[in-house]
């Protein structure tokens, strides 16, 4: 399985003939780009909260440049989102193969559990900084809510009304729970695949 594109930004480098304080703001804005790159490497490594030598080490720049451009680690968080987001949105954008609502409900525990396994170690650091960053929140709560809508979408009326299996199923669905059995439990990414196939068809049976 590959591993997830980090989102890079774009660096700019200063044009011939440039005024000196153009020069100096585009040279602030490349160390901060690879500063945030940088980051986001670590952190794809599983370096969930990288030390600030760490980081300078990776983009090549003084330890006092990242601290001075450390105060801004909603850019890094906003990084982190667009990474989750991009995989989110392949997922979402693939129409369904089966024409049954069972079969649906398989794909969605083999498409996310896919996704999960991606954006894990984003997912990971940002639920150890969603608490001090409002950017991080409000992003783990739409995409909380965008998991649901697609559930809800594909459920049959039935299932939707029973509103405790509708939870747990969505429970099943979550990237805690694939957590849960792929780091605490230590499942293979098949076998997590293989238990969350199990509990879901267990749950929806009677249906």
């Amino acid at each position: 399985m590959s591993a997830p594109r980090v989102i890079g930004v774009e660096v700019s480098t200063p044009t011939p003939g440039a005024p000196e304080s153009d020069g100096r703001r585009r040279r602030s804005q490349d160390s901060r780009a690879r500063i945030v790159q940088a980051m986001l490497e670590l952190v794809h490594a599983g370096e969930a909260s990288p030390a600030a030598e760490l980081v300078a080490d990776r983009a090549k720049v003084g330890l006092r440049t990242v601290f001075r451009h450390f105060n801004d680690m909603d850019s890094l968080y906003r990084e982190m989102s667009a990474v989750i987001e991009i995989e989110l949105q392949a997922v979402i954008s693939q129409p369904f193969k089966s024409a049954d609502w069972r079969g649906r409900m398989a794909e969605l525990v083999q498409r996310r559990a896919a996704v999960y396994e991606r954006i894990a170690p984003f997912r990971r650091a940002g639920d150890i900084h969603r608490q001090r960053s409002q950017v991080l929140a409000a992003d783990h709560a739409r995409f909380t809510a965008m998991a649901r809508d697609i559930l809800r979408r594909e459920a049959p009326p039935e299932l939707i009304q029973d509103r405790a299996r509708f939870e747990a199923l969505d429970m099943l669905l979550s990237f805690e729970a694939w957590n849960r059995l792929r780091r605490d439990q230590g499942l293979s990414p098949r076998r997590v695949v293989e238990t969350l196939e199990t509990a879901v068809a267990s749950l929806i049976e009677p249906i």
